[in-house]
């Protein structure tokens, strides 16, 4: 799984270029079909139908799904979705009022609260890993008052690190930039975290 850009067109031109790299091996990533269709859900139960490009490394061979910055691996949610749920478990909310705001399922954000909360010390520490390595001047994160608000600062405070250092970007939302850092793996059973460097900058 590797996250890329929301504009289609120009993933699209970087696979023909040969501008995309393999995360694996540093290859080429050239295209290779596409992913089965499926429908996602964002903010105010907005839907759309997303069907990620597949592609496949001209070096190891090895093929990746293309997933657009703002998803997140087997979720029907788009990560500020979830961002928002965590958020305001955060500040101490329940998961019912959660679910009546969000327009969500109360099972569906007991499991994303429950699997965040297991990570939560994880997350805390790749996002503040981040904010440090971005940061010309990072400032060290105080306490939040639990592991699960502890983690949701590090993760603003990894995207706030990231607006600041490139500020050509088109304005993304906290949990699009957590999404992006770790290639839709937020929630998943292992956290994979990218590397952050100079030529990091989203795709647009």
């Amino acid at each position: 799984m590797l996250t890329v850009g929301k504009d289609a067109g120009r993933v699209e031109r970087m696979l023909e270029e040969g501008s995309l790299p393999c995360p694996g091996c540093g290859g080429r990533l050239a295209g290779w079909g596409h992913a089965p269709r499926r429908v996602v859900f964002g903010l105010g139960r907005r839907r759309r139908v997303v069907r990620p490009r597949r592609c496949r490394c001209t070096g190891c061979r090895v093929t990746h799904v293309l997933l657009p910055a703002g998803l997140l691996a087997r979720r029907a949610y788009e990560a500020q979705v979830i961002g928002a749920a965590v958020t305001a478990a955060a500040r101490g909310r329940g998961r019912r009022r959660i679910a009546a705001e969000l327009g969500v399922p109360e099972e569906t954000v007991r499991g994303w609260l429950r699997r965040f909360a297991a990570r939560a010390g994880q997350v805390r520490e790749v996002f503040t890993r981040v904010a440090a390595a971005v940061s010309a001047d990072p400032v060290p994160l105080a306490p939040a008052g639990s592991a699960v608000a502890d983690a949701v600062v590090a993760v603003a405070a990894a995207a706030a690190a990231i607006a600041g250092r490139w500020p050509q970007l088109p304005a993304v939302s906290p949990w699009e930039i957590a999404s992006a850092v770790t290639g839709g793996t937020l929630l998943a059973p292992v956290i994979t975290a990218r590397a952050v460097n100079t030529s990091w900058p989203l795709v647009t």
